[in-house]
């Protein structure tokens, strides 16, 4: 069979024009993978909680079973979180003196507490509470000082009003997080002065310039109120007033404590408000705290993308200091409290096998991300 000059040559210019062709597609295919996933940054988780405090009836328990015991069914929740928060109620020292004419005065060992928060996973708390002075500026000191020799940030109280003001900076995969803290209870001699220890008060013109300083700084910002009235799920208008104003000046999240109880959630603007955490580990016994959530916030390239809520067990009747997750329909009658509670702010919670959502990137009509 007789084959043109010609024609091999015309196969073989076309079988190495095809190879070429290849080689630089496939050398060009690594370039743009690798040029796509430079724009998208890694994810930042941060769980919050509520209140702690490990004093009052609990310190029997705790004496005898270690200040690690209450953390012990909550680790699984802190594991992927590049930051872990919390609010401590009562300082960790064993100086000063009890205020006077406080009804409730709490402290708990520095050493023991601050290793078991460390243990536990916590890397950042706010001291912004009616309970951070219950031992006086020399409480306060003893405090910060054990947090710090365990490695633990803290936001909303210090030596001064400028210090209590000042946000905590963490830079984690390349992003900047800020977090500040306010208290908003009283007494009102535990708010810092320009030469007086204290907790940081939520001035609203204090409150814009610090969130806005921060948002120059940081890719997130989220900001701590201690608020609100203990026991109640109804939101006082200044909660709302100042919440908004958080956002509004640049804070992607706002996390309230001092209820007790769990409080509604409202996605405002690109942000989310979460009134009350409720209690996580707190020294007393009541009914009424019972039930909590752990809230874990998921954010990419600076933008929070999802809330998740996961019930928690906090009843000291039922589990004596040792917070528990809550699954199946106990799990399920937590979230339908918040769906109720958060559908009078506009704010929908969905039910995702007893872990509460709510999303805040791209949805569908079920709010699902796409």
């Amino acid at each position: 069979m007789y084959i043109s000059p010609v024609l091999l040559l015309s196969v073989y210019f076309l079988s190495s024009s095809a190879s070429a062709l290849a080689a630089e597609i496939n050398a060009a295919v690594p370039d743009a993978v690798e040029s796509t996933a430079s724009t998208v940054s890694p994810e930042i988780v941060i769980s919050a909680v509520g209140d702690i405090m490990l004093d009052g009836t609990a310190r029997p328990v705790l004496t005898e079973q270690g200040y690690d015991y209450p953390f012990a069914q909550m680790r699984q929740y802190f594991s992927d979180a590049q930051i872990v928060f919390g609010n401590v109620e009562g300082p960790l020292t064993n100086r000063g003196e009890p205020e006077p004419d406080k009804k409730y005065v709490f402290r708990s060992p520095p050493a023991k507490v601050s290793a078991a928060l460390k243990q536990a996973g916590f890397n950042v708390v706010s001291l912004a509470n009616n309970h951070t002075l219950d031992y006086g500026a020399d409480g306060l000191a003893q405090t910060i000082e054990a947090l710090e020799a365990a490695g633990i940030r803290h936001a909303g109280a210090g030596a001064d009003l400028q210090a209590a003001r000042q946000p905590v900076m963490f830079q984690v995969d390349g992003q900047r997080i800020a977090i500040l803290a306010y208290s908003m209870t009283l007494p009102e001699n535990f708010f810092a002065g320009i030469n007086k220890a204290g907790t940081a008060f939520a001035h609203e013109d204090q409150v814009r310039d610090d969130v806005m300083a921060a948002r120059k700084q940081a890719d997130i910002v989220l900001v701590s109120f201690h608020w609100g009235q203990e026991g109640k799920t109804e939101l006082r208008d200044y909660q709302t007033k100042v919440g908004h104003l958080a956002i509004d000046s640049g804070a992607s999240a706002v996390i309230g404590h001092h209820p007790h109880i769990l409080q509604g959630i409202e996605r405002y603007k690109d942000g989310i408000i979460i009134y009350s955490l409720g209690n996580f580990t707190f020294g007393s016994y009541s009914m009424n705290a019972a039930r909590s959530v752990v809230a874990k916030l998921r954010f990419r390239n600076g933008s929070l993308q999802k809330l998740q809520l996961f019930p928690i067990n906090v009843n000291n009747f039922e589990v004596q200091f040792q917070p528990q997750p809550l699954y199946g329909e106990a799990a399920d009658a937590v979230i339908t409290g918040l769906q109720t509670l958060s559908a009078a702010l506009n704010t929908g919670v969905i039910n995702d096998n007893g872990v509460g959502e709510v999303f805040l990137g791209n949805a569908d009509a079920l709010g699902r991300l796409y």
